[in-house]
């Protein structure tokens, strides 16, 4: 397949579509509360693992993720429902205020294994590479399933970590503008927010498997 300037519109495409369903500037607060308890170079070690691990998923979504899914009988919606209720797990624990006692409580400790674990599991899956990104990235491997077009594609999801890493290396600054008594109140509403995606999510899911509910 000959690649033209004509065809790079439709890795543009996906590479706007991914930036739209994560919203990496919206993400900022979300990664300002999460590394909050960190110092600045736990948050950069941070920001490069959840940001590596979720350029890994999207990439291998694209090459195998219809095979994964097929091979275990999993649908996508299936998948999207599941990621719907980690955020929403993760939501409760922001409003109820556990989270921030989680934080607290990792920097407290010698070893930096949670601090590991909050870069893969919630920040690079479901924040960054979630059910949204993972099931348009999977939906777009099967329209362009040529090689040159999945080695393409692979470089923009790299770009679009790179424009993620970006944006969360200006959590710093988020920081010392709000102080504590204003990630306390970010962290609240940005777990309403993320219930409400979670609820999305299932709702989206129980409805394409049960299109009956519509009416």
């Amino acid at each position: 397949m000959n690649i033209s300037i004509l065809d790079l519109s439709i890795y543009i495409k996906f590479l706007i579509g991914l930036c739209a369903l994560v919203n990496p500037i919206g993400m900022i607060p979300i990664f300002t509360t999460m590394t909050n308890g960190q110092s600045i170079l736990e948050r950069k070690k941070t920001n490069v693992i959840a940001n590596f691990s979720a350029s890994l998923i999207l990439i291998i979504s694209l090459f195998f993720g219809s095979a994964i899914l097929s091979a275990f009988g999993i649908s996508i919606n299936s998948f999207r429902i599941a990621g719907g209720i980690l955020i929403i797990s993760i939501a409760f624990s922001m409003i109820s205020g556990d989270f921030i006692n989680k934080i607290k409580s990792t920097k407290e400790k010698p070893d930096n294994q949670n601090s590991a674990n909050i870069s893969v599991i919630p920040l690079a899956m479901p924040l960054i590479a979630g059910p949204g990104a993972i099931s348009s990235t999977i939906v777009w491997s099967t329209y362009h399933s040529n090689w040159m077009s999945l080695c393409i594609c692979s470089g923009f999801i790299v770009l679009f970590s790179c424009i993620c890493w970006l944006c969360f290396q200006a959590a710093p600054c988020v920081v010392n503008i709000l102080g504590q008594t204003g990630i306390n109140i970010i962290t609240r509403i940005m777990g309403l927010l993320l219930m409400s995606l979670g609820i999305e999510f299932i709702t989206t899911g129980i409805i394409t498997i049960f299109p009956g509910l519509l009416h």
